[in-house]
């Protein structure tokens, strides 16, 4: 196989693109470096169509790895012809060439195995033949009569030799793949409830659906229901089509053996081919579901880590709580824990009056400007305080409602402990709440992904390849948006291209021994961080400090000669120099500076917003001075709320009701949405009518049908 040319074609994208990146991954060049400082050699691919890619060219040289493997196996059986050979070496999935080695492969003992060992396959043999022989079939039967071997009878050398055909029946590998491919095609899902109780599972009690068409959500809730045992699920296959086609494929016309051998094709399908059929398209069902279910896990978290920070103001942490009070956690506009305590507003101690007291202390004492307050258990009694707070007290205060999934994580986790391990395990939870307003992605990349909350069915997929798939998305947001050196913490460090965990600590004890990063050329001395290292780090760090402007940049050391040349050019004084910049030619000008016109074009977007951060131009978080409850909800109000979650059948807005509503994926759009996440993202803040609001259930259905998004 070319692996080159088949990833090109998968991906719509040269050949000399994807060979150019293959040679950059086995170079051992992490994929946010290639996506950013290689763009002329990639072609300007993006960081997810380069993971898309390393994931495939892993899988495609397994499967040449295999196929060799394979190949080699049936080649020590003496057993390999050309035929089969490069019908191995034909195969474009790894299923295609399990199913071309079924029949060479080592088997447990199974009744073709025993029947062998009988000595029948030489009656198997003459019946598969299905030649008129001089003899009745009894007869022939009876020469395999061996008391010593279990043959007592004609009828038992008969069945043992049926009990082989339908084995090698089983083991055809064209049968097996037209069998697969009728049934996913002609299949239907079957679920049935096994328990009378009521369960979320419900809707499924009595469900089915084609294998074709059912939506990957519905897969990994039936597997759910199936694994907790309120559920039965089948596969049901299109049965006569499929026995129709074998019996056409096996029995000959005229056959002498037509009835025994239409039993047998019965029996090899239901016994052996149905069930092992039924596990791989579930299987496969499933590994769909999986794939789609972490790529809408994937999207979120990027779309959360990327949220626009809070800058430059003192905030308040609100971690709210009934029986152990709230929790309360004042940083300064460098995250710095400036104050913390503990208040009882909420049942069953209801200290209202005292716990807005001490917070309103707080709020002057330090000038807080922003309340950021958890979304968790009693939010929505906390919140109330808030509100009256802000209208009770005569300084500029706004709320922010947190999604404050994964603080309890963070709080008892042993990063917590030695950031500050003079605070309460539960005043921690409060610290995160408040700095994640300022800054998400610093904040929430100490928190393991899967804790964060915006994933769906995240339980049932593959856990490994859920991780993976996350930290890349960690990976790529944290070197897209770049990290001060001399601030960043080593959880943030560690995620930064070609800095493992020790280095990133390493990068800490150094500033702490000789102060602040100076220059970019500094991080050599740094223990463990070599040459390689660093050509992979040192674009994605900066240092606001350093007499090298371009050290606060996302240019890469590499290409400061260059920069400088430009600068030259067009001007030492940046600021004059960006109207300069802006008139060049950047083809002429790449051709007079011997670059790439991607590097030459990015390295003058920096000069002209020197430091700047790419979550700037995100949507900033709503801002609330007063609270509304569901109870206050009426159909067809519109609102602004704060897109929370994005799923399959549709997204959660927060409305600042404290319960998300739901736009379902048919009330997204004036038109057919195929993926809620074409429509809204993660931290999307989006205008919606309320469409019903079921007190019972404490769920709100809303719209954003014939709203204008302007």
């Amino acid at each position: 196989m070319d692996i080159i040319a088949k990833l090109a074609k998968e991906l719509s994208v040269k050949p000399w693109q994807v060979e150019n990146t293959v040679k950059l991954i086995d170079d051992g060049n992490t994929i946010p470096f290639i996506a950013r400082y290689r763009k002329e050699l990639t072609g300007e691919l993006s960081d997810t169509i380069l993971r898309e890619l390393d994931e495939r060219l892993t899988y495609l040289r397994n499967l040449e790895n295999r196929k060799e493997e394979v190949i080699r196996l049936i080649e020590g059986q003496g057993k390999l012809t050309e035929e089969l050979k490069a019908s191995i070496e034909k195969a474009e999935v790894l299923q295609e060439v399990e199913d071309i080695y079924r029949p060479y492969k080592q088997k447990k003992r199974t009744r073709a195995t025993i029947a062998r060992e009988k000595g029948l396959e030489p009656l198997a043999d003459i019946i598969f033949s299905q030649e008129r022989q001089s003899k009745a079939l009894e007869e022939i039967a009876e020469t395999f009569i061996n008391a010593e071997l279990g043959v007592l009878t004609a009828q038992d050398a008969i069945n043992g030799a049926l009990d082989i055909i339908a084995e090698v029946i089983s083991d055809n590998a064209e049968f097996r793949k037209e069998i697969r491919e009728l049934t996913f095609r002609n299949g239907t899902i079957v679920v049935k409830g096994t328990k009378e109780e009521k369960s979320e599972y419900q809707m499924y009690y009595d469900f089915s659906e084609p294998v074709k068409k059912i939506a990957p959500h519905r897969i990994l809730a039936v597997n759910r229901g199936e694994k907790e045992e309120f559920l039965n699920v089948k596969v049901e296959a299109p049965t006569d089509r499929i026995l129709n086609y074998l019996n056409n494929n096996i029995l000959k016309e005229n056959s002498p053996y037509k009835n025994i051998l239409e039993e047998t094709v019965k029996d090899a399908y239901s016994r052996l081919i149905a069930p092992s059929i039924e596990r791989e398209i579930r299987n496969t069902l499933t590994d769909v579901a999986e794939e789609q279910a972490i790529k809408v896990f994937a999207a979120n978290l990027r779309n959360l880590l990327l949220q626009a920070p809070i800058k430059g103001k003192v905030v308040m942490g609100f971690d709210p709580a009934y029986r152990t009070g709230c929790k309360i956690a004042v940083v300064d506009d460098t995250g710095k824990l400036l104050e913390t305590a503990t208040v009882y507003p909420t049942p069953p101690q209801n200290q209202a009056a005292e716990a807005k007291m001490i917070i309103k202390n707080l709020i002057k004492k330090h000038n807080v400007e922003v309340i950021s307050l958890g979304n968790g258990t009693a939010s929505r009694e906390s919140e109330r305080v808030c509100a009256e707070i802000i209208r009770e007290i005569d300084i500029p205060l706004h709320y922010v409602i947190v999604n404050e999934a994964g603080a309890s994580v963070y709080s008892a986790s042993e990063l917590a402990s030695q950031e500050y391990p003079d605070i309460n395990v539960s005043l921690r939870g409060a610290i995160s709440i408040a700095r994640r307003l300022q800054d998400p992605l610093a904040e929430l990349v100490k928190i393991d992904p899967k804790s964060i909350g915006v994933g769906q069915y995240q339980h049932d997929v593959a856990q490994k390849k859920l991780s993976d798939s996350l930290n890349g998305v960690v990976e790529d947001c944290v070197n897209s948006v770049g990290v001060d050196l001399n601030t960043a913490s080593p959880s943030l460090l560690q995620h930064i291209s070609g800095i493992n965990s020790a280095i990133a600590r390493n990068i800490v004890s150094y500033r702490e021994e000789n102060g602040k990063f100076r220059s970019r050329r500094e991080l050599l001395k740094v223990k463990k961080l070599g040459d390689k290292a660093f050509e992979q780090a040192a674009g994605f760090l900066r240092i606001p400090e350093s007499e090298n402007i371009l050290d606060n940049t996302s240019v890469h050391p590499e290409s400061y000669d260059v920069a400088g040349k430009l600068l030259e050019k067009a001007g030492k004084d940046i600021s004059a120099a960006v109207d300069r910049l802006s008139a060049m030619d950047v083809n002429e000008l790449a051709a007079e500076l011997g670059v790439g016109v991607p590097t030459l074009r990015d390295i003058i977007n920096e000069l002209k917003k020197p430091g700047r951060d790419p979550r700037d131009e995100m949507p900033k978080p709503v801002l609330m001075s007063d609270v509304l409850d569901i109870k206050d909800l009426k159909p067809d109000m519109i609102l602004t709320g704060t897109v929370r979650n994005v799923i399959d059948f549709g997204a959660f807005v927060d409305i600042g009701v404290h319960q998300d509503g739901l736009v379902h994926i048919s009330e997204l759009a004036d038109r057919f949405v195929r993926r809620p996440l074409d429509v809204v993202q993660v931290g999307d803040i989006v205008k919606v009518r309320v469409l019903d609001v079921d007190l019972d259930r404490n769920r709100i259905s809303l719209s954003m049908k014939g709203i204008s998004q302007a």
